[in-house]
């Protein structure tokens, strides 16, 4: 004998469903890595050449943002190009990353 199932609160059956559906849409889309916000946003860099008289002090305050610190933007610049605040010199080709 095969056994019947029946559905006692279409509001709980269909509340249900919703949820399964909203899960595995998640789900899904975290493992494509469709909601990874680095998966959007690509770095942008200026590439600056350094002239005499120029610090990565001053570079950092021209072109980085006001509402950031200095000190953070000369770290990610020396971090990005591998090099020490101190080491600069005339001519030297610098990436320097855009704020949007």
């Amino acid at each position: 004998m095969k056994k019947k199932y029946r559905i006692k609160s279409k509001f709980r059956f269909t509340l249900f469903l919703t949820i399964a559906m909203v899960a595995l849409i998640s789900i899904t889309g975290t493992m494509i890595g469709a909601n990874q916000a680095e998966s959007l946003t690509k770095p942008t860099y200026s590439e600056i050449i350094i002239q005499s008289g120029d610090t990565l002090w001053n570079l950092a305050q021209e072109f980085g943002p006001d509402d950031k610190d200095v000190r953070q933007i000369v770290y990610e610049i020396c971090k990005l190009n591998d090099i020490s605040a101190d080491s600069i010199y005339p001519g030297q080709e610098i990436l320097i990353p855009v704020y949007i």
